[in-house]
């Protein structure tokens, strides 16, 4: 059984990164042939229209499901736990996921104001987006703080710390098939310069 959500999760990335496009109907079905949860299927992103990518936004939003779904079984969370720490589990993705873009953006731009060919040197503006993203780094560490602790209240003990257990194995296994998927992208592209 881990094999095969390996395998599920290995295509999801690998069909991201590898293709451009994607016009296959999205499976809805997990483990042993059930149809995913409401919260996990709320959460799927919508396949583009045959002709458009998949975004990064899309592939990250896949795989948050797939590890909302991986984690009943990890945690071996029972169906009273369930309801309420995907509700949780959900909110600390989120903030995650808007921390992240937040810095990413004042990354772009604090890049965009230095470039030593087009940058303006503004001081005042360096300054300023300096000072945002270290506000934005306090702030988006409360934040997780807090999506902690709500995570951890639907947990005993032993299941807080199999999550963060679980949450190391599964951003290890992102970063796995991410270079996998990489390195099968750029393998056929060597064969057709020969």
């Amino acid at each position: 059984m881990q094999r095969l959500t390996l395998r599920f999760a290995a295509c999801v990335v690998a069909l991201a990164i590898a293709a451009p496009v994607c016009a296959a109907p999205r499976a809805r079905r997990v483990q042993r042939g059930t149809a995913a949860p409401p919260a996990v299927q709320q959460q799927l992103p919508e396949l583009p229209p045959g002709d458009q990518p998949i975004t990064a936004r899309q592939i990250q939003l896949w795989f948050e499901a797939f590890t909302v779904m991986q984690a009943q079984d990890a945690l071996q969370l029972s169906e009273a736990q369930y309801g309420r720490f995907v509700t949780r589990l959900k909110a600390l993705q989120e903030a995650r996921r808007n921390h992240l873009a937040t810095h990413q953006k004042i990354i772009n731009d604090l890049r965009k104001l230095t470039n030593p060919q087009t940058g303006n040197n503004d001081e005042a503006l360096i300054t300023e987006r300096l000072k945002a993203l270290r506000d934005e780094d306090e702030r988006a560490g409360t934040d997780l703080r807090k999506a902690y602790d709500g995570v951890d209240e639907t947990l005993d003990l032993r299941q807080q710390a199999r999550f963060r257990i679980f949450e190391d194995r599964m951003e290890q296994q992102k970063l796995e098939l991410l270079m996998r998927a990489r390195q099968n992208a750029r393998n056929p592209a060597r064969g057709r310069g020969r």
